[in-house]
């Protein structure tokens, strides 16, 4: 497995928008953001660390505004803690490798896909198409896209 990391190189690169969220645990602006309506086949890894988090296969529209999913494609790639900023008692997620805020985890999900909803921050997230996969480092998730592996 990948020795996936918080990297300073990648921190530097980041836009100020994608710094504010995964470092200093902002959020980016609902229905204006990269992934919120976005539906190609893929895995999205981690801006800043690369380790793998969520699939485009459990990616539903739950018309927040940002990209939400059922679960995580590695759970242990996912920390959850408690927030209670701004009044309110909210589940944090983090990255566990890279340490980058996420966004939050509630409970009105799909019933039928276990009820959660990983409302997560496009700006945190790196999306890898299918096809390049491979090229990208992330061969082992092909499975997860074979129709022949149900």
């Amino acid at each position: 497995m990948p020795n996936y990391t918080k990297d300073p190189d990648a921190i530097a690169r980041l836009s100020p928008e994608q710094f504010q969220v995964t470092q200093q645990s902002g959020t980016e602006r609902p229905f204006d953001n990269a992934y919120w309506d976005y539906s190609e086949p893929g895995l999205y890894v981690d801006v800043v660390s690369g380790e793998p988090l969520f699939s485009s296969l459990d990616k539903f529209d739950s018309d927040c505004g940002w990209p939400s999913f059922t679960k995580p494609v590695e759970g242990d790639n996912v920390e959850q803690r408690p927030d209670n900023s701004y009044g309110m008692a909210r589940t944090e997620v983090r990255s566990s490798h890279g340490d980058s805020h996420l966004g939050h985890v509630f409970d009105d999900g799909p019933q039928e896909a276990g009820g959660l909803r990983y409302c997560i921050n496009s700006a945190s997230l790196r999306f890898i198409p299918v096809d390049e996969l491979e090229s990208e480092g992330y061969g082992d998730y092909l499975k997860l896209f074979d129709p022949k592996e149900e």
